[in-house]
C-alpha cells in the first residue's frame, strides 16, 4: 500500500521555518517548556494505560507544535477551541494540573466531575471551550464566539481546531461560509495528520490541499508546516493580525503526521511503515531541540535537566492523582446539573401571569403573532446583549413577518439575517451565549430544525451538565399543519426533542402565554425550543398585556374546568378541545381541559390532579400518534393515577404517515376531525 505524503519532504511549507526565525533565547527556552511538557504527560498517559490504569487515550504525539504554537501566539483573552489531540492547548494556558489530570483519568476533582471525557470540556476563564464527539461542530460556536467579541467591541479572535477528516462535515462549510459572509475574526486551524481514524486524505477530499478550500470561501487560506512550532506562531499571529484588524478569518492548513493511532486501541497497522520513517525526524520536540542547540540557547545537560523537573512534576502529580476517589453518585446533584437555575440577564423583570392582567396597562386583544412579535420587541428594547438571528429575519421580516420592521428601531448587528445554515446559526447562538449574550433563533419552519438537531441535543442541551456553562439561547419553531403545506413545512416536531435533557419545550395556545412564554424562555438561562404554531398567528386572539410578564415554564392552565373526562393537549390542540368541550356540554358531558403549554418539563401534578377528579384522560396532539409525546402523559397516568381511573388511558394524534399537500388529504391526517368520536368512546367506557 502507498499513500502520498500530506506534505512533500522537499517543502517547508508557506510560513516561516524555524531556521530562518529569530526570537530572543529566553523566549525560545520558554516555548521549549510549553512544547515539552503535553508530551511528558502523554508519555505518562500512555505508560498508565498499558498498565490498565486509564481507561482511553487520544494521542497527539508528534502534533503538539500545533497546540502550543496557537495557544502561544494568541492572547490570553483569545478563545480557543480544540480537538481531542490538542492537550497543549490546555498546558499553554495554565490550568491547573491537578484538575487537569483529574479530568483526564475521570475522577470527580476533574472540572467535569467525571461528567466528561478528556478534553470534551470548557474552561470560560482560560477562554477554552472543548469539543463534542460530533467533530466539526464546534466550528460555528467559534463564529459566535467571534461575532460576540465585534458586539462588544473587542479585539478578540477564536481558534477553532478541525482535522482533515472533519473538514468533510457541513457544519464546517456552515462555519466557514458564515464566517466570511460576516468577515468575523475566527482562525479556522485545520489539522491535517494524513489519516481520519483509518481512511487516508486520498479518499476524504479531491482537492490538492485544503488550504485550496479558503478561496471558494472567499478568505485566505494558508498551508503550514504543523511540526515546525515557529512557523505555526508566525502564521497564527499573522492571521490573528488580520482578524484584529477587521479583514476576517483565515483557513490555516497544518500538515502534520500521527504518530499513534487515531486512539491507542485502533492501532496503526493500516500506515505504511515508510511514513513513519519519513515523519520520525521531524519530531516537533526533537527538531526544536537540535534548533535550540544548534543557536547556542542551551546545552545537552540544561535540556536533560528541563526534561527531569518536568518529568517528575508530572509523576508526582499522576501520583497523586491515582489516590483521588472516583465520583460519587448523587440523583440529586445530577439532576441539579442538568439546567442553569437562575435567569440569564439578571433578576427576574415580569409578573407573574396571574398578576399580569390586573396590574400592566394595555390589555388590548392581539393576535398571537402579534403577541409573539411583542415579546421579541420588549426583548431587544430591555436586554442590551439580545438579538435575533434566522434567514430572512432583518428587512424582510421573517417568514410570517414576526420580526417586521425590527431593522429600523434595531439595526441589522441585532436583528441578523442569516445565511441558509441552521446549524451554523444554531451553533453559533451557543458561542454568543457563552459570552453573554441571549440569541433567539428563528427556524424559517419548525422541520427545518431536523438541519440542526446535532447542534440543539449534543451541543446547546448537554453543555450545562457536561462543563456548567449556562446556555441561554431560544430556538423559534414555527411548527404544525392545517394550512395546506405538505409533508416538509406542516410537521410537529416536539417528540424529536422530548427525550433529550437539558432542553426546555413550551408550545403556547393564546396569545397571552404567546408573549409570556416566550420572555420566559428569554430570561430562563437555558436552551428553550419555542413552538409557535402558524395555524394561530393569525387565528387566536386574546388580551395581552403591554408590559414584561412571565407565564412560568412546566406550569400547566386549566383551560375549562369540568367533572367528566380530562383532555391533556398543548398549542392548536387546545382550541381542537374547547370547541369538542363545548359541544359534548349540550350532550350533558363536561370535559375539563388542560393546556400543558410546557412540555419539557411539564406540569405532572397538575394533570394528575385533573384525572383524579374526572376519572377519566384523552391526551391529544396534532403529531402522529406513534412515538408522540402523549404516550409519556398517558403513561405516567396509568403509573401514578392508576385507582383514580374509570377508563383506560387513551391517545389521539395523526395519522402515521407524512402530512400530506392536499387539504382533503390533510383533513382526514388530522386528528381533529376525530376528536369528538374518541371523547364519546371515552365518556362511554
Amino acid at each position: 500500500m502507498s499513500v502520498e505524503l500530506p506534505i512533500e519532504r522537499a517543502e517547508a511549507a508557506e510560513g516561516v521555518a524555524a531556521e530562518e526565525a529569530v526570537a530572543p533565547p529566553e523566549e525560545l527556552l520558554r516555548l521549549h517548556e510549553a512544547l515539552l511538557f503535553p508530551r511528558l504527560v502523554e508519555e505518562k498517559m500512555l505508560i498508565l494505560l498499558r498498565q490498565g490504569r486509564l481507561s482511553k487515550w487520544f494521542s497527539g504525539i508528534g502534533q503538539e507544535a500545533i497546540a502550543v504554537g496557537v495557544a502561544t501566539a494568541l492572547r490570553p483573552s483569545d478563545w480557543i477551541l480544540p480537538s481531542h489531540r490538542n492537550l497543549g492547548v490546555f498546558t499553554a494556558r495554565g490550568l491547573d494540573l491537578t484538575t487537569l489530570l483529574c479530568q483526564l483519568m475521570g475522577k470527580g476533582e476533574g472540572f467535569t466531575k467525571g461528567r466528561e471525557r478528556s478534553f470534551h470540556f470548557g474552561h470560560l476563564p482560560s477562554r477554552i471551550v472543548g469539543m463534542i464527539s460530533h467533530l466539526g461542530a464546534m466550528l460555528p460556536v467559534a463564529c459566535g464566539l467571534a461575532l460576540a467579541a465585534r458586539l462588544k467591541g473587542e479585539e478578540t479572535v477564536a481558534a477553532a481546531f478541525t482535522g482533515d477528516g472533519a473538514s468533510s462535515e457541513g457544519e464546517v462549510h456552515e462555519a466557514m461560509n458564515l464566517a466570511a459572509v460576516w468577515k468575523l475574526p475566527v482562525l479556522f486551524v485545520l489539522e491535517n495528520n494524513g489519516y481520519g481514524l483509518s481512511t487516508p486524505v486520498s479518499e476524504q477530499y479531491a482537492c490538492a490541499r485544503l488550504a485550496d478550500r479558503g478561496a471558494g470561501y472567499g478568505m485566505p487560506a494558508e498551508r503550514v508546516d504543523g511540526n515546525d512550532l515557529l512557523a505555526v506562531r508566525d502564521a497564527v499571529s499573522r492571521a490573528a493580525a488580520r482578524a484584529r484588524r477587521g479583514d476576517g478569518p483565515t483557513l490555516l492548513e497544518l500538515v502534520t503526521f500521527r504518530m499513534r493511532g487515531h486512539e491507542e486501541a485502533s492501532g496503526t497497522a493500516y500506515v505504511p511503515k515508510e511514513l513513519f520513517e519519513e515523519w520520525r525526524p521531524r519530531d516537533p520536540v526533537a527538531r526544536f531541540e537540535r534548533l535550540l542547540l544548534e543557536g547556542g540557547a542551551t546545552d545537552p545537560a540544561a535540556l536533560a535537566a528541563v526534561r527531569a523537573r518536568l518529568k517528575g512534576l508530572v509523576d508526582e502529580t499522576v501520583e497523586r492523582v491515582l489516590a483521588v476517589p472516583d465520583p460519587r453518585f448523587d440523583e440529586a446533584v445530577e439532576l441539579a446539573g442538568v439546567h442553569a437555575p437562575g435567569a440569564a440577564g439578571g433578576p427576574l423583570r415580569g409578573l407573574e401571569e396571574e398578576e399580569a392582567l390586573r396590574l400592566l396597562p394595555g390589555a388590548e386583544e392581539v393576535r398571537y403573532v402579534d403577541a409573539v412579535s411583542d415579546a421579541l420587541r420588549l426583548a431587544l428594547r430591555e436586554v442590551p446583549r439580545s438579538l435575533l438571528l434566522g434567514q430572512d429575519v432583518a428587512e424582510y421580516g421573517g417568514a410570517f413577518k414576526v420580526t417586521q420592521g425590527f431593522v429600523g428601531e434595531f439595526g441589522k448587528e441585532r436583528v441578523r439575517n442569516t445565511p441558509i445554515i441552521e446549524a451554523g446559526a444554531l451553533g453559533a447562538a451557543l458561542g454568543l451565549a457563552l459570552d453573554g449574550f441571549v440569541p433567539v433563533v428563528e427556524m424559517q419552519f419548525g422541520d427545518f430544525v431536523s438541519c440542526g438537531f446535532n447542534q440543539i441535543v449534543n451541543n446547546l442541551a448537554k453543555t450545562r451538565y457536561r462543563w456548567g456553562a449556562g446556555v441561554p439561547v431560544v430556538v423559534r419553531c414555527p411548527v404544525g399543519g392545517g394550512v395546506g403545506a405538505g409533508p416538509f413545512h406542516s410537521q410537529n416536531v416536539e417528540s424529536y426533542f422530548a427525550n433529550v435533557p437539558g432542553l426546555k419545550i413550551v408550545a403556547p395556545a393564546t396569545p397571552f402565554d404567546a408573549k409570556g412564554l416566550l420572555l420566559s424562555a428569554l430570561e430562563d438561562g437555558n436552551p428553550v425550543l419555542y413552538l409557535e404554531h402558524k395555524v394561530l398567528y393569525r387565528s387566536a386572539k386574546g388580551a395581552v398585556p403591554e408590559g414584561w410578564y412571565r407565564v412560568p415554564i412546566g406550569r400547566a392552565r386549566l383551560a375549562r374546568a369540568g367533572r367528566d373526562a380530562t383532555v391533556v393537549t398543548w398549542g392548536v390542540g387546545v382550541g381542537w378541545a374547547l370547541d369538542a368541550a363545548a359541544r359534548l356540554a349540550a350532550e350533558g358531558s363536561e370535559v375539563e381541559v388542560v393546556d400543558l403549554r410546557s412540555l419539557l418539563p411539564w406540569d405532572e401534578e397538575a394533570v394528575l390532579a385533573s384525572v383524579r377528579r374526572t376519572g377519566r384522560l384523552l391526551v391529544l396532539h396534532e403529531a402522529t400518534r406513534t412515538g408522540g409525546f402523549g404516550g409519556e402523559v398517558a403513561a405516567t397516568v396509568a403509573e401514578k393515577a392508576f385507582p383514580w381511573l374509570d377508563a383506560p388511558p387513551a391517545r389521539l394524534g395523526a395519522l402515521d404517515t407524512p402530512v400530506p399537500f392536499s387539504r382533503a388529504l390533510e383533513e382526514g391526517f388530522s386528528p381533529k376531525g376525530r376528536l369528538l368520536a374518541a371523547l364519546r368512546e371515552l365518556l362511554s367506557f
